[in-house]
């Protein structure tokens, strides 16, 4: 993945060469000298975002199994609740 860095006035004269570099990596465009935008490509964007994952597939947790968790054995003995 390569970032081009281009200036604002770079970037409004040659949007097809920024749209170009964007499926290489990030542009950053500077305004005045300083990082004001980024232009990424669709791909890179949704991977960003975690476009098309679903709730239910991350609470699946399909790698649940190289988990390892220690929990202590309670020591309490269940008791009814007091609904009073």
């Amino acid at each position: 993945m390569t970032t081009t860095t281009m200036t604002s006035r770079q970037f409004n004269q040659d949007a097809s060469g920024a749209k170009k570099a964007a499926e290489r990596g990030p542009v950053i465009i500077t305004d005045r000298g300083r990082p004001a935008h980024v232009l990424l490509g669709i791909q890179e964007y949704r991977r960003l975002i975690g476009a098309g994952r679903k709730i239910a597939d991350l609470l699946a947790m399909p790698d649940a199994g190289d988990v390892e968790m220690d929990i202590p054995h309670s020591r309490e003995n269940a008791r009814p609740a007091d609904l009073s």
